[in-house]
């Protein structure tokens, strides 16, 4: 590799660091204590300690504005920060949410000292503040979660009773596609108020169901233990006290979204999908209120549903001018790459690690891409076919992200071109690629005739 030309490289002349903000303190939060720190000019004891009560977090607020603090760091431990943070809040002091790993190799060994070097930090402006979403989006934010975790659990709970079919021989799950379905959970309630006639358990069969009668049947003879069928009854019901709770969590959201402002006054476009209903989408028309929150419609995005669409909303909020262009929104997201770079060389592209839930949203999105008509379905087809599956994933996941940000930034409609638009674009760029690498070694491409069989394939 060359060296690169010294005339391209410019230097830099080291300058002292300068105090940009002279009113800031540094926070280091605990579980049951909180050091804070402020300049050494601003009171006799400038590091004191506080009790994490709600008595003690308004003393820590009065003795920061008796101090002149406006501006306060401190790092985003766990969650006891969360009640600090929203009572600083209601004092009208600005809060530096600092991300764990910009302190994680310049921290020292006790808390006195931790304050006091957040503290120093801040006041030369070193600290960038983590995104924390408005409180209207932290309350979808909760909710959303809550939700989520309840679909885990009851996710659990199926298995359960699966496991319990098994152990009894009924083999159930391997004749129907889903035994929470209409006809699994008419023969699992019947099961449990006390039926066993393999026939009589049939006759609950959907007549949707793709599996014939005799087929029920055969799956439905083996062995009724006590043992088996009473964990199998409290599987059920946790399955339904699960789905109950995730009703109250559908129907909190659809109240929440009735009192937020419609984003657009334009109507709703149509649904160019498929409308084919998911057993995990609320009662409701939930892509009507995703549009009055953000003002597009982002299920019309290949890949992208109501309930990941919301999962991502309810994370970044509506308000992308938080990051000032799609790369940053990326970065944020950990779906940019992570190269590692030295003597011009890559050592290593090592994937950023994030518990990001918008990051999780976009990955689930572009794992659904495999078989899309779409031109994200080529782009992510070809990826996978040259690097394989999980690159095909982050990359598309990326290509996602930055289509949500042109969508909400610009309150622009996405309108896909179509597989073979895609295929046929990058055909055109590589034949282009192929032409100028031929002249450039002093030969030229020619296209062969094509047979009279295959005039007009591309």
């Amino acid at each position: 590799m060359r060296p690169r030309p010294n005339k391209h490289l410019r230097p830099i002349v080291p300058q002292a660091l300068k105090t940009v903000n002279p009113n800031t303190a540094g926070i280091d939060v605990g579980s049951a204590e909180i050091y804070v720190a402020v300049p050494v000019d601003r009171d006799k004891e400038p590091v004191r300690v506080f009790k994490t009560f709600t008595c003690d977090l308004h003393a820590l607020a009065r003795w920061l504005g008796s101090c002149g603090i406006i501006s306060v760091a401190m790092e985003s431990t766990g969650v006891y920060w969360i009640p600090l943070y929203d009572m600083l809040e209601r004092y009208s002091i600005e809060v530096c949410l600092i991300n764990a790993r910009q302190l994680k190799f310049i921290k020292k060994k006790t808390d006195v000292l931790d304050c006091q070097w957040i503290q120093q930090l801040h006041s030369y402006g070193l600290l960038n503040a983590s995104f924390r979403p408005t409180e209207e989006i932290r309350r979808f934010r909760t909710i959303s979660r809550q939700r989520d975790m309840l679909l885990r659990y009851r996710a659990a709970h199926i298995q359960h009773m699966q496991k319990c079919l098994h152990e009894m021989n009924l083999q159930l799950d391997n004749v129907i596609s889903d035994i929470t379905g209409t006809t699994g959970l008419a023969i699992l309630r019947s099961i449990v108020a006390g039926e066993r006639n393999p026939v009589v358990l049939a006759q609950y069969r959907d007549p949707h169901c793709r599996c014939s009668e005799e087929e029920i049947v055969k799956s439905l003879e083996g062995s009724y233990l006590d043992e088996h069928l009473f964990v199998l009854e409290q599987a059920l019901e946790l399955y339904d006290f699960y789905t109950k709770e995730i009703l109250n969590c559908d129907n909190r959201l659809f109240a929440l979204y009735q009192t937020v402002e419609p984003h657009s006054e334009r109507a709703l476009p149509p649904h160019r999908k498929s409308k084919k209903r998911s057993r995990q989408d609320p009662p409701y028309d939930l892509r009507a209120c995703l549009f009055r929150l953000c003002g597009v419609d982002l299920s019309q995005v290949d890949g992208l549903n109501v309930v990941t669409a919301q999962m991502i909303l309810s994370e970044t909020g509506t308000d992308f001018s938080k990051w000032k262009t799609c790369k940053h929104f990326a970065s944020w997201l950990g779906l940019s790459p992570n190269n590692k770079v030295s003597g011009g060389k890559v050592l290593h592209q090592r994937p950023t690690s994030t518990a990001n839930r918008a990051t999780q949203a976009f990955r689930l999105a572009a794992r659904s891409l495999h078989h899309s008509k779409s031109s994200l379905g080529a782009y992510y087809r070809r990826v996978m076919a040259k690097n394989g599956r999980q690159v095909a994933i982050k990359a598309c996941a990326h290509k996602l992200a930055r289509i949500v940000y042109a969508m909400v930034s610009t309150q622009a409609e996405f309108h896909d071109l179509g597989e073979h638009y895609y295929e046929e674009r990058f055909r055109n760029r590589t034949l282009r690629h192929l032409k100028r690498k031929a002249a450039n070694l002093g030969f030229q491409l020619i296209a062969l005739p094509q047979p009279a069989g295959l005039a007009g394939v591309s």
